[in-house]
């Protein structure tokens, strides 16, 4: 929260008024002050909850950011140094390639004879 708030539960339903000849209606003003205070109870409430939600993402994004730097970790060392498996899938294509570029020349060859 920005501000102090001014005004707890216990600060409105502890405030007595003077009463005047002229003054307002003190059964009036305790209902009203009722209503303030439960919208008091209900404003700490959501905020109480909206805290914890808070506070449960922020660990839960913490994780994922610590998972994420671990992947990103072992992805740059797999580019780094690969598999053998990884070497031979590359290998293997390899192979495919000059074997059609070689079936390739030797159809141009027969072609031209």
């Amino acid at each position: 929260m920005a501000g102090k708030v001014n005004l707890d539960i216990q600060t409105i339903l502890d405030k007595e008024f003077n009463i005047d000849f002229k003054g307002y209606n003190a059964t009036e003003v305790d209902a009203f002050l009722d209503l303030v205070i439960q919208d008091y109870q209900t404003y700490q409430e959501i905020t109480s909850n909206l805290n914890q939600k808070i506070a449960e993402l922020e660990r839960t994004n913490a994780s994922l950011r610590a998972k994420l730097i671990e992947v990103e970790g072992r992805t740059r060392a797999l580019e780094a140094n690969p598999t053998p498996a990884q070497q031979g899938a590359s290998n293997i294509d390899i192979l495919k390639r000059l074997s059609r570029l070689e079936e390739e020349v030797f159809e141009q060859r027969k072609n031209r004879q």
